[in-house]
């Protein structure tokens, strides 16, 4: 069965898709990386749309208006701190892509695009957090193949790890 998956270098908050997904804190609050790229292109609504959200435990997600991007929502995933990998952290990171790509479904979105959470300063190595994103996908688009899911990946190198995983399916 051929996956709606795909993985592709650019900057997340250009893309035209119906959800993209930030790679959130768990205050939900404009922070480095990723998650202050979106903030910044979004615009203050979006920080102030979060601020009544009341926060988001590690392993869930939030959803906003996409306020200035080009996206309709922002799905906020809260993805886990590298702690060495005995803590829990691929079963906490495998959540939020599950659980993103579920909210993608219940907001009627057809295309949702990721970046690589927790592989910044969260500290999570981009192959094994490639691995874990591309079977949690793949594992919840084998139950229904909706929506299109794109890796959108800030580097190459992330880009290639997340194909590799791909072929590996």
């Amino acid at each position: 069965m051929d996956l709606p998956m795909r993985v592709i270098t650019a900057d997340i908050t250009t893309l035209s898709v119906d959800a993209i997904v930030n790679a959130a804190n768990e205050r939900l609050l404009a922070g480095g990386g990723v998650c202050g790229a979106i903030h910044r292109a979004a615009g203050p609504a979006l920080e102030e749309e979060c601020r009544g959200l009341g926060g988001c435990p590690t392993g869930e997600v939030r959803v906003t208006a996409g306020h200035g991007l080009p996206a309709r929502w922002v799905i906020h995933a809260v993805g886990p701190v590298w702690k060495g990998g005995g803590a829990g952290e691929a079963g906490l990171l495998a959540a939020c892509y599950r659980r993103g790509v579920e909210a993608a479904r219940e907001l009627g979105a057809t295309a949702i695009a990721f970046p690589a959470i927790s592989t910044g300063i969260y500290g999570y190595p981009p192959e094994a957090a490639a691995r874990v994103a591309v079977g949690a996908v793949a594992g919840t688009l084998r139950e229904d193949p909706r929506p299109e899911v794109v890796f959108c990946c800030f580097s190459e190198e992330s880009a290639a790890h997340h194909r590799a995983a791909m072929e590996a399916l």
